[in-house]
């Protein structure tokens, strides 16, 4: 059951992601972190693609969580930070942790990444208990079919190079899995997981918000090599920002046409 989040509890998700990333990364990063914060998450917890651990420490479940992540830069960062009960360089597809080993496992905005998911899914199910539950989100079919660029270029008459922008955009963004969340369903079951919600959420103008702030972000990139930050200034006041208008989704995030879909798996 999703429980309520107070304004005090939105406005401080709100902050802690805007005032240390990006805001394009920012905001859909606390729009995720208030969708988990909804549900109770049993411990331990298995955190799949760990990354620099900047999500885990926000979220709060790092101590209780082992993080699995197979690439060593960026688990370096969270080693740093002391986040992660333990944390573990591995494939996601060849998990080395006990059968039935945890109650909970997270994965967020990864599997979209993963070219063969199918592997994954079915590790995860076996890493967990009986009635065990996997929280994860990802981006769905409309970031091919709902970017800015590409309607800009079709509305031009340029469909062809429109489809060739949103080629472009998630193979940088590498995006591999844009799926519908029926087929996500399917690869679900398969892995095991009988009962299965979800909800879409982020939308179409929050996507492309985020679209175009890859551009506006260069100076954040350039920020974080010279002076290890993504955000010099994180004052509430400072306009770019976007405090306000990164707010309000976070109060009713969910959405029929959202860009973006949130699952909650259990195993049978």
């Amino acid at each position: 059951m999703l429980r309520e989040l107070s304004s005090q509890q939105l406005d401080d998700i709100c902050w802690k992601h805007l005032s240390t990333l990006p805001y394009f990364r920012g905001m859909l990063r606390a729009v995720e972190h208030s969708l988990y914060a909804r549900f109770e998450l049993p411990t331990p917890i298995l955190d799949i693609g760990a990354g620099d651990g900047n999500f885990a420490e926000a979220l709060g479940t790092g101590p209780a969580s082992v993080g699995i992540d197979p690439w060593f830069a960026p688990m370096h960062e969270a080693a740093n930070l002391g986040i992660y009960w333990l944390l573990v360089q591995a494939q996601g597809s060849a998990l080395p942790v006990r059968k039935d080993g945890f109650p909970c496992a997270i994965s967020n905005s990864v599997l979209e990444h993963i070219p063969d998911v199918q592997p994954v899914l079915d590790e995860i199910s076996r890493t967990l208990t009986k009635d065990g539950v996997f929280l994860f989100a990802v981006p769905n079919q409309r970031f091919k079919s709902d970017l800015w660029g590409s309607l800009v270029l079709r509305k031009l008459g340029l469909r062809e190079a429109a489809m060739g922008y949103s080629k472009f955009f998630n193979r940088i963004a590498r995006h591999h899995n844009l799926d519908t969340p029926e087929h996500w369903m399917e690869r679900l079951a398969r892995a095991g997981f009988q009962k299965v919600e979800y909800w879409n959420y982020f939308p179409v103008k929050a996507m492309r918000m985020l679209e175009r702030g890859h551009l506006a972000g260069l100076p954040n990139l350039l920020w974080k090599k010279l002076f290890g930050k993504w955000v010099l200034f994180p004052d509430i006041r400072n306009p770019f920002l976007r405090v306000k208008r990164m707010r309000k989704l976070l109060t009713d995030p969910f959405c029929d046409e959202g860009t973006c879909t949130f699952f909650v798996a259990r195993k049978n």
